[in-house]
This record gives C-alpha cells, structure tokens and sequence, in this order.
C-alpha cells in the first residue's frame, strides 16, 4: 500500500490550517481527495493528527473498526480488522487489505514524511505542536508492530 499526504501550493504563508491531499493506494483500489468535485481537500495537518489519533485505536487492539474524515472535508476512509487483516475503504469500495504492521509502518511514513518537508516552515502554534505530539505517540504505536 502507497500512502501520500501533500499540502496544496499557492496558499499564501504557511499556516497549521493549510489545505491538502491524501492519496491512498492499495492493491484493490485508489482513493485521493485531489481533483474531487465537490472539492475533497481538508486542513491536512488537523487531518493527519486525526488520522494518526483514530489508528492508534485500532492498532492497539481497542476497537475493530475505525472511521476516519478529514478536517474540513467529506473525504473519509474506514478501517475494518478481519481474520485476514486490515481492509481500508472509502464510500466507492475497498482499497486494501494490509496487516496492522503494514498500515503501521506506511502511516507513519507519509506522515513523517509531510513532517519533514513542511513542518519546519509552519508557525509555531497548537497545530504544529499537536502534530509533533501526534506523531511521537503513533510512533511508538508503529514500533510494536
């Protein structure tokens, strides 16, 4: 599974309420918010710490099913645990069926990838700092898968 976050271009100084994308691609399907009409793109780093927040769950054995929508946005995905895995779906269809390490370790790695290419350029504020404390407890989440 392929999972991208990326922040629209052209939206004046960097802010933690910034608009993005997700594209999520599986051996089943491909879900993204880009190009959407209406428009699906949410406040990516509101959405990811979201994201991130509603796995943790999930991936600690605390519920079966996660459901996840984007800040701002009617982009959403639902996380299903089956004797087989982890399906991930939008409303369209199924995009994957993964093992809880798989969406560990690909999770994390889009978003510590979002972090490093524009965390740094975001004033400081709730956003960032939420962010950063989002992504240091999925982190250890991750790390025992």
């Amino acid at each position: 599974m392929i999972i991208e976050f990326s922040v629209r271009p052209d939206q004046g100084e960097p802010s933690g309420f910034d608009l993005g994308d997700m594209i999520w691609r599986g051996e089943l399907g491909e879900v993204g918010s880009a190009g959407e009409t209406p428009d699906r793109g949410m406040m990516i780093y509101i959405s990811v710490i979201q994201l991130m927040d509603c796995l943790n769950g999930l991936l600690k054995g605390r519920t079966k099913i996660a459901a996840f929508t984007g800040a701002d946005t009617s982009f959403g995905l639902t996380f299903r645990l089956t004797k087989k895995g982890i399906s991930v779906a939008d409303r369209s269809g199924p995009v994957a069926l993964v093992s809880a390490a798989a969406l560990a370790r690909t999770t994390l790695s889009a978003a510590e990838e979002l972090a490093r290419r524009h965390l740094d350029s975001l004033p400081p504020d709730g956003v960032s700092d939420d962010y950063v404390a989002a992504l240091k407890s999925f982190r250890l989440t991750a790390n025992t898968h």
